[in-house]
């Protein structure tokens, strides 16, 4: 009788236990504790990183109605709270998500919180994280219905990388540079990924941040010959977007720039010349458009509304470019 009391006994204890044992996953929420529902418009936010953009947020608060504004992440802090409320003083509530891991990713709140969004913003940090611990979860089918329901979605840094169709999945010690990109495309820092995102007017295009700021042209040419020699496409885009800077996709495809930087639209002719390991890059004849404020592209077209127009060339692992000078940005 004795052994059975303590064992009654034990199994309460480890039930409490397990009843208060802190969830996987954190949410912090400020504004309303009551979820609203409100009509959205669909738009999505490519921003390049560094400073953060006020008219981006802005434009995604508008977008959603003035809802629910809802920020997720592998990492970090609850900091975006304070700066997106104090833009969007309307919106019912802001809050974040931090998913750390698979664990978390498949954990039924989780889920539920996504659902109720009317805007979701991806945080910067490290995209492999959320390759390798939201992809195949409820997070990602969750995130993907919110957008085929037409909430507008934006992301900075490793949260643009996952928003179009094509990722650097930067699953490996360190990121790539261009200079290892172009003496060979193949090398180790150069992973890929694909349709973690299902954003129709980012289908067949591969994002990059930081862009002129890191000197990464190079390492774009790269990744267009990547997507090429993945079979993903015969002729690759890019959209590559500069640090403090933000592209506004519209409804319909249509964009638009805010910011200090610029925004570059890449797209190659056709299949690299040489695109093989352990041999440096030759890839010619690459358009580029570059925009910045007060210019506009059209998406579905591939077509600019101002800005600049040239062609980027890498011949043996050297970059030059059709501008006067040579330069690649």
């Amino acid at each position: 009788m004795r052994s059975l009391l303590v064992f009654l006994f034990a199994s309460v204890l480890a039930t409490s236990a397990l009843a208060g044992k802190a969830p996987p996953y954190t949410y912090v929420r400020i504004g309303s504790a009551n979820d609203v529902v409100r009509a959205t418009t669909p738009g999505t936010v490519l921003m390049g990183g560094g400073t953060d953009v006020d008219a981006a947020f802005q434009w995604l608060c508008n977008l959603g109605g003035n809802g629910d504004f809802l920020i997720i992440r592998a990492t970090g802090t609850d900091a975006y709270n304070p700066y997106v409320q104090g833009l969007c003083p309307s919106a019912n509530s802001v809050a974040t998500l931090i998913i750390p891991d698979a664990t978390a990713a498949n954990h039924a709140d989780v889920a539920a919180i996504i659902a109720k969004a009317e805007v979701v913003w991806i945080a910067g940090g490290d995209q492999s994280n959320y390759i390798n611990y939201w992809k195949g979860t409820p997070v990602q089918s969750t995130l993907n219905a919110r957008i085929a329901q037409g909430v507008p979605v934006g992301g900075t840094s490793a949260g643009l990388n996952v928003l179009t169709q094509f990722v650097y999945s930067a699953n490996a010690s360190q990121g790539a540079t261009s200079s290892q990109a172009l003496a060979d495309p193949f090398n180790r820092y150069l992973t890929f990924d694909r349709d973690f995102a299902a954003v129709s007017t980012l289908q067949g295009i591969i994002g990059d941040p930081h862009f002129a700021a890191r000197d990464r042209m190079g390492r774009d040419l790269a990744f267009l010959c990547r997507v090429a020699a993945n079979g993903w496409s015969t002729a690759p885009r890019g959209i590559a977007v500069d640090e403090a800077t933000a592209l506004l996709v519209a409804n319909g495809g249509y964009a638009s720039v805010v910011g200090t930087g610029k925004v570059y639209f890449l797209q190659a002719p056709g299949l690299p010349q040489v695109c093989a390991a352990k041999q440096p890059l030759t890839y010619r004849n690459v358009g580029v458009a570059r925009i910045a404020a007060g210019d506009g592209f059209d998406l579905v077209n591939w077509t600019p509304a101002g800005g600049t127009t040239y062609t980027v060339t890498a011949e043996a692992g050297v970059l030059s470019s059709t501008q006067p000078g040579g330069s690649a940005y």
